[in-house]
């Protein structure tokens, strides 16, 4: 619905010494035009032609590309920002909405900003144009023209894009990677742990409680897929030590970061300052994304020397990586072998069953009902990211919100984009035991024989867990189909299995890669 701008209520036509200077008898409303402010480089003249801007352009993509995480650099920039002008003073980029807009203003300009420097030697006014992709200035001029000319008046009742609009940007801000600020909100008590993490979650759980030499993981090494969980465990342990020990500096940086402190402490020539900071007033140290060190001998030595003080001071370290540290390529050997003093473990994929967990948390968190049918429809469609599981939720609960209507499967489908191949398969034990089978390498005529090898059994018995678990058939119906045994076999069966979950990191590793085949 549109209506006439309320100008008398932003007037105080009192405080004017004379209200008829604005509006004579012989104006109206469609009379007055609102300025509109082009960004001053349209105005002029580009120094490169179209083809020289094309490459150029090309290159800073690149460049992007090798500088931002893949989630940001495809939310921000793939297919939605594009260069449309250089001048003496400014370079301007055009993008497909508003949104695309601030959130690279907000987030991603300072790598905009280092890019242009690196390739072009100088530093320039970034302008960031809302456009479309293949807008040329000209339309733009004209598009501003037009809109001089239009009545002033404001449509109050949002579109079914701008709402749509609102339902993405609260998914980007989620997919975004996260800060390091530490999230006061991420603690042990809102992980989800499952036998993809759990040693990961106990070794963080006992640092949080012992840090340093005097508990038994002076150095923890975390390696995993992005989006499993380990910047979490980060929060969460930074939480745990801050409550037990509010003495301790704790200082959570990225080795991107690290690396421009030491940089700059070179360039200003403060390395001094550097060194005492990270060795000397420091009690906990945890570095994000350590591989980013891949040869930056400078960083690396450095940080060689940080670490050497540290450990030899009983501090503690912690990092994460999204390799073990002997995968790393162009990180010295030493460097190698001191990330590896420590534990060194790896988180995989969450299974079916955390899966679920982790969206009814999620859920609950954003105040959304959802049925465990739908739940159960998103946890086997999304299998390897936690970030983008929680942010299938974001989207359903922003859409349900801004459109007012309930989340049913067919909206699920339509929102989320899953295909036919991604609805749920119906699962059975046969299917179970040919999985299982395949797995281990031992035929389904061995698991339901009287064979009692120890292979055998082990295979058998994550049969009959998974068949309790995933088709959730009775004690009996599994023991008849596996050899006609008597339904104790399958409660012993369950009950091993779960206790050796606890330790057992290579049966944890099992039973997810079965469940990812089912």
């Amino acid at each position: 619905m549109s209506q006439d701008f309320p100008f008398d209520h932003f007037l105080n036509t009192q405080n004017t010494k004379n209200p008829t200077d604005i509006f004579s008898s012989n104006n109206s409303l469609q009379d007055i035009k609102p300025e509109v402010n082009l960004p001053k480089a349209k105005a002029e003249t580009s120094i490169f032609s179209e083809a020289e801007l094309k490459t150029i352009g090309d290159t800073l993509l690149d460049t992007l590309k090798d500088q931002l995480t893949p989630e940001k650099y495809n939310a921000y920039f793939t297919d939605v920002f594009q260069l449309s002008n250089i001048t003496m003073d400014s370079i301007v980029f055009n993008v497909t909405n508003p949104l695309i807009k601030i959130m690279v203003e907000t987030h991603c300009l300072n790598e905009v900003k280092s890019a242009i420097s690196g390739l072009l030697g100088k530093e320039y006014e970034v302008i960031v144009n809302v456009a479309e992709p293949n807008t040329k200035a000209e339309t733009l001029e004209d598009n501003s023209k037009q809109q001089a000319r239009a009545s002033f008046t404001l449509d109050l009742s949002p579109t079914r894009d701008d709402k749509l609009s609102k339902v993405e940007s609260q998914y980007i801000q989620h997919m975004s990677d996260p800060g390091m600020n530490i999230d006061s909100t991420k603690t042990f008590d809102n992980f989800i742990v499952g036998p993809s993490n759990n040693l990961a979650n106990a070794a963080a759980i006992a640092i949080s409680k012992t840090p340093g030499d005097k508990g038994k993981y002076p150095s923890l090494y975390m390696h995993s897929n992005s989006g499993l969980g380990k910047t979490h465990l980060l929060y969460a342990v930074a939480n745990g030590i801050k409550e037990n020990f509010p003495q301790y500096i704790v200082y959570l940086t990225t080795a991107r970061d690290f690396m421009k402190e030491y940089i700059e402490s070179v360039k200003t020539k403060t390395v001094d300052a550097f060194q005492e900071k990270f060795t000397k007033k420091i009690d906990v140290l945890m570095i994000d994304d350590i591989h980013e060190l891949k040869n930056k001998t400078g960083t690396q030595d450095e940080f060689f020397h940080v670490f050497n003080e540290l450990y030899r001071n009983g501090k503690q370290l912690i990092f994460t990586s999204d390799k073990s540290p002997d995968e790393i390529d162009g990180i010295e050997e030493r460097i190698k072998t001191r990330l590896q003093w420590g534990l060194v473990v790896d988180i995989q994929k969450p299974d079916l069953e955390t899966r679920i967990a982790i969206l009814k948390r999620k859920a609950f968190e954003l105040d959304l009902y959802l049925q465990d049918d739908i739940l159960t429809l998103i946890a086997h469609s999304i299998k390897t990211n936690i970030r983008e599981l929680e942010g299938s939720l974001v989207k359903l609960s922003a859409y349900a919100d801004v459109m007012n209507v309930e989340v049913d499967t067919e909206m699920v489908k339509d929102i989320l984009g899953l295909s036919a191949e991604d609805v749920e398969r119906k699962v059975t034990l046969d299917i179970i035991a040919k999985a299982t089978s395949l797995h281990f390498k031992i035929p389904v005529p061995d698991l339901k024989s009287k064979a009692r090898t120890k292979d055998i059994v082990n295979a058998r018995f994550v049969a009959m867990y998974l068949s309790r678990k995933i088709v959730n058939a009775t004690q009996d119906e599994i023991g008849k189909f596996y050899g006609g045994r008597d339904h104790s076999s399958v409660v012993h069966a369950e009950r091993t299995i779960r206790e050796k979950l606890l330790t057992d990191v290579s049966l944890s590793r099992d039973l997810i890669t079965i469940e990812n085949c089912l």
